[in-house]
C-alpha cells in the first residue's frame, strides 16, 4: 500500500466508509450535519473548502407513509439479496431505533462544535459531493485511523484523505438501525462524532468489537506459518473476486477469524465477506463457544 511508509507499521484492519444515509421514512435517504446546537453546518463546511450540495429537509406525515411503503419493499429486496449472495448479514435484522432523536426526527451524520476532530473528516466520506464511482475506505494501522480515497475502488493506490491518532476515538458503536446493519458511530476524545456507513454488516460488528477489545486484529505477519499457507490458499481461491485484503481477528477462544471483503456485484457501495475460520495450525474449524457469531 503506497501510503504505508514506515516498515514497522501494520495494516490491522479496513472497511468501507461513507457517510451514512437515513433509514427511517422521515429521513430515508437524508443526511444533515450539525453542531452541538443542532444547528445545519453546511454552510459552514462548504466555506471551509467543501463542495456545496442540496440541503435536505424532514419528510412530512404524508410522505413518511409513502416512503414507509418502499422502505419496506426495498429492507426486504435487500434481505433476499442477501440470502442469495450469501452473503455476511445474512439472518440479520435492521432492528428498532437505538436513538429515536438522531435516527427517526433527525439524521445528523455529522455532530461537531467548532474545530473538533469531526469537522476534520474529508468531504469525499458525502456520497452527495463526490465523483460518481469514487470510493473511500476506513483504514486502522497499528499508529494511525486514516480514510483515504480511491477513484479505482483500489485500496492499495488510494490517496490519504485524513489521519488521527488512535487514542482520540474514545467510542465505536455498532449503529444496527441502518442500512444492512451496516452503519457505526465514531466518537472522539473531544465528545464530537461522525456517522459512518461501512458496507457490510460484519465490517460494523467487527470495529465495535475490536474498541471494545472482544476481538484482536492481527497483521498478516502475526499469523504461524500454518496459517498463512491456509491464507494464501483460501485467497488464491477467490483471487478474481476479492480486490481488498483479508483481515484477520484472534477471538477470544483463540481461532482466528479470516475476512475478505469483495464488491456486491447488487448492491452499490455494499460488500460481501468470505470467511475462514483457522485453528493455531492453520486447519479450518468451525464456531467455538464464547466466540461472537460468525455467519
Amino acid at each position: 500500500m503506497d501510503w504505508i511508509t514506515d516498515p514497522e507499521e501494520d495494516v490491522l484492519t479496513h472497511s468501507a466508509a461513507a457517510f451514512a444515509t437515513g433509514l427511517d421514512p422521515a429521513v430515508s435517504g437524508r443526511r444533515w450535519f450539525r453542531d452541538t446546537e443542532r444547528n445545519d453546518i453546511q454552510g459552514e463546511l462548504v466555506r471551509a473548502g467543501w463542495p456545496p450540495r442540496p440541503s435536505y429537509t424532514p419528510r412530512s406525515s404524508g410522505n413518511k407513509a409513502s416512503r414507509r411503503v418502499g422502505s419496506v419493499l426495498s429492507s426486504t429486496l435487500a434481505l433476499v439479496t442477501s440470502l442469495v449472495l450469501n452473503e455476511n448479514n445474512v439472518g440479520s435484522s435492521e432492528g428498532a431505533p437505538e436513538d429515536p432523536e438522531n435516527e427517526v426526527d433527525d439524521f445528523p451524520v455529522m455532530w461537531a462544535a467548532p474545530g473538533t476532530h469531526a469537522r476534520t473528516l474529508p468531504w469525499q466520506l458525502d456520497p452527495a459531493r463526490r465523483l460518481k464511482g469514487y470510493t473511500t475506505d476506513l483504514v486502522i494501522t497499528s499508529r494511525r485511523l486514516l480514510f483515504v480515497g480511491s477513484e479505482l475502488g483500489l485500496l492499495e493506490h488510494a490517496d490519504v484523505l485524513c489521519e488521527l491518532p488512535l487514542d482520540v476515538v474514545s467510542e465505536v458503536r455498532h449503529m444496527r438501525y441502518s442500512k444492512l446493519g451496516a452503519d457505526v458511530r465514531l466518537t472522539f476524545s473531544d465528545r464530537s462524532w461522525v456517522r459512518l456507513f461501512t458496507g457490510a454488516l460484519s465490517s460494523a460488528e467487527r470495529l465495535e468489537q475490536m474498541h471494545g477489545g472482544t476481538v484482536r486484529m492481527l497483521p498478516a505477519n502475526a499469523l504461524t506459518a500454518g496459517q498463512q499457507q491456509e491464507a494464501a490458499r483460501f485467497c488464491a481461491a477467490m483471487r478474481e473476486k476479492a480486490p481488498y485484503p483479508p483481515t484477520y481477528a484472534m477471538l477470544p477462544s483463540g481461532t482466528v477469524l479470516m475476512e475478505v471483503r469483495s464488491p456486491s456485484a447488487s448492491a452499490a457501495g455494499c460488500f460481501d465477506m468470505a470467511v475462514n475460520l483457522m485453528d493455531e495450525t492453520g486447519e479450518r474449524t468451525g464456531p467455538q463457544p464464547g466466540d461472537p457469531s460468525v455467519p
